[in-house]
């Protein structure tokens, strides 16, 4: 029986339409030998495959002007393909691994990250894959935690020390230098993600230990929703119960209108549960002007836009695509704000319902 192709990073991008150049939000799939879009994560078939043998990667692709983190993909059969990532990291994540999958393909190789089992003598019967899957179990996995360090806070992220001590609660491993062992395989072949100076540095060689075994060393899961923002305000780090759930984010933002085009400063109210982004009058009311559903939406920064130059409206533009395909464009104050933002919103329409 020919084997599966293996699954390597999944997630929502912005892809261009190949016929009536419009972008959309795509769920897309990386695997060994392709990668495959779908109009919705639920869909159970594919709406494209894009091979990768013979293919090229590149980024940063300049083509568009207005979108930012874009990264092209040319076939064999010289058609181009353009996707746009919501960040710098997970834009670099997604051609890391594709040109990876790419050179394994024109060597005759099976895609793999790094040769962790040579390198540590992890022995054959550890399955790190269904290790990974026991560590996300919501009940009985890693939990999650809001940290706080050098004046950062790191949502959905876990300590070194915490990985440890589930590997040795759950009898994976016998010590802790065992689990520091099983922990670096994890970390080297991506199912676990260094989160801070202090664990990428040691990812990097900078260190006796690839993993850290530290209270102060943070890491999170790849498909989590992590993500970092300054404690700069307590605007940032709002976290209280509201009457329609937990404050992720807040503040003022300008925002585009839907007939007029014309921009107004709205104030913006990010709630963890339900997925919603709403907006007031920052004159004050307490009911909202609208809202803005965040399930299966995608988001990412532009440059400056026609529609936003005519009201001097120019530079730190983010676009919100709804899951109806319906587009939001809002102006941070600065770029700081505008990957703050972005992030919490990316976050939040993942785990939010």
């Amino acid at each position: 029986m020919e084997r599966e192709p293996q699954k390597i990073r999944e997630g929502y991008l912005v892809k261009k339409g190949s016929i009536f150049n419009k972008w959309k939000p795509m769920w897309v799939v990386l695997l060994e030998d392709g990668l495959e879009f779908y109009n919705k994560k639920s869909d159970n078939s594919p709406k494209g495959m894009i091979p990768l043998k013979g293919s090229a990667l590149t980024s940063p692709c300049q083509d568009f002007g207005k979108r930012m983190f874009v990264f092209k993909l040319s076939t064999a059969k010289q058609q181009d393909h353009y996707f746009q990532a919501s960040h710098l990291e997970e834009r670099d994540a997604w051609v890391r691994d594709s040109k990876k999958a790419i050179k394994c393909i024109a060597g005759g190789q099976k895609f793999s990250r790094k040769s962790t089992r040579k390198s540590i003598r992890l022995p054959e019967s550890i399955n790190l894959g269904a290790l990974y899957l026991t560590m996300k179990d919501p009940d009985k996995g890693i939990k999650e935690l809001t940290l706080e360090k050098d004046k950062k806070v790191f949502n959905h992220c876990f300590t070194g020390t915490c990985v440890i001590d589930w590997l040795m609660t759950n009898n994976t491993v016998r010590n802790r230098q065992e689990g520091q062992m099983l922990a670096s395989a994890l970390l080297n072949e991506g199912h676990l993600q260094p989160a801070g100076d202090t664990s990428k540095n040691a990812a990097e060689g900078l260190s006796e230990t690839t993993f850290l075994d530290a209270s102060d060393s943070y890491y999170y899961f790849p498909d989590s929703g992590f993500f970092c923002e300054g404690n700069s305000s307590d605007d940032d780090v709002i976290l209280k119960e509201e009457f329609r759930g937990i404050v992720v984010k807040q503040g003022c933002l300008l925002k585009q209108g839907h007939r007029r085009k014309n921009w107004k400063v709205r104030k913006f109210i990010l709630r963890e549960d339900p997925a919603y982004l709403h907006y007031y009058d920052p004159a004050g009311g307490e009911d909202p002007l609208g809202a803005i559903h965040l399930r299966g939406c995608v988001v990412t920064a532009v440059e400056d836009i026609s529609e936003a130059k005519k009201y001097e409206v120019e530079g730190n533009l983010f676009e919100i695509i709804t899951a109806s395909e319906v587009h939001y464009f809002l102006q941070a104050a600065t770029p700081g704000e505008r990957i703050e933002w972005i992030k919490a919103i990316k976050t939040v329409a993942q785990i939010g319902k």
